[in-house]
């Protein structure tokens, strides 16, 4: 019987190895906009290579992070372009090849309208969202710049933790996936945290304003 992880393992090693950070960063761009394709194989196996001397670890974690940027730019222009009835027709067509739903894009858009430009930065490091949260900064017509700098730096965490995990672990870097889960839960933890510190400002600051 085949191990599918196994053959992607192989054909992302292959990639790395033929393209260098060229390909590292053409990887992680094809995961953004086709999460199929998973970035704890993609980023935990580039960081063991990293971890050989095979390439520069600071210089993956750049390639890995420009991939990030040029994937999200792929789908904030196409919520720009296209616009949310041709985005979810698209989603209902061929949504179920790229493993999104438009229950994924509903919770998105929600997320986007309820928490502003701060969920691009937090969503980077949420599985699925980190890939989808584009979108609706598209169709919000989210500033290009902005949009950017805040998916550079969500992404550059993400990209170091996996990366990073793939380097310590070396020859274990499969080992890295459990790691993503706790770093998930971590990040959803420190979004509930900044929406309750939020909103219990803005509630006290509007009891002052009325005594």
């Amino acid at each position: 019987m085949t191990n599918p992880f196994g053959d992607l393992a192989g054909w992302v090693t292959d990639v790395i190895e033929a393209l260098g950070y060229a390909g590292v960063a053409v990887l992680v761009a094809l995961e953004n906009v086709f999460p199929p394709i998973p970035s704890e194989v993609i980023l935990p196996l580039a960081g063991f290579l990293a971890g050989q001397g095979r390439f520069s670890l600071p210089a993956v974690v750049l390639a890995a992070t420009v991939g990030s940027v040029v994937g999200a730019l792929i789908l904030y222009a196409v919520g720009l372009v296209f616009g949310e009835a041709r985005v979810r027709w698209l989603i209902r067509r061929y949504g179920r090849w790229l493993t999104v739903s438009e229950r994924d894009l509903d919770r998105a858009v929600a997320w986007f309208a309820r928490y502003g430009p701060a969920i691009v930065f937090f969503g980077r490091l949420v599985p699925i969202v980190r890939s989808i949260v584009s979108i609706p900064a598209g169709l919000g017509r989210m500033g290009l710049g902005q949009f950017v700098v805040y998916t550079a730096l969500g992404s550059a965490i993400w990209n170091v933790a996996l990366i990073g995990a793939g380097w310590l672990l070396g020859d274990n870097w499969e080992a890295a996936a459990p790691y993503v889960e706790v770093l998930q839960y971590a990040v959803i933890a420190a979004v509930a945290v900044a929406v309750v510190w939020f909103l219990s400002r803005r509630l006290f600051g509007e009891g002052r304003r009325r005594l």
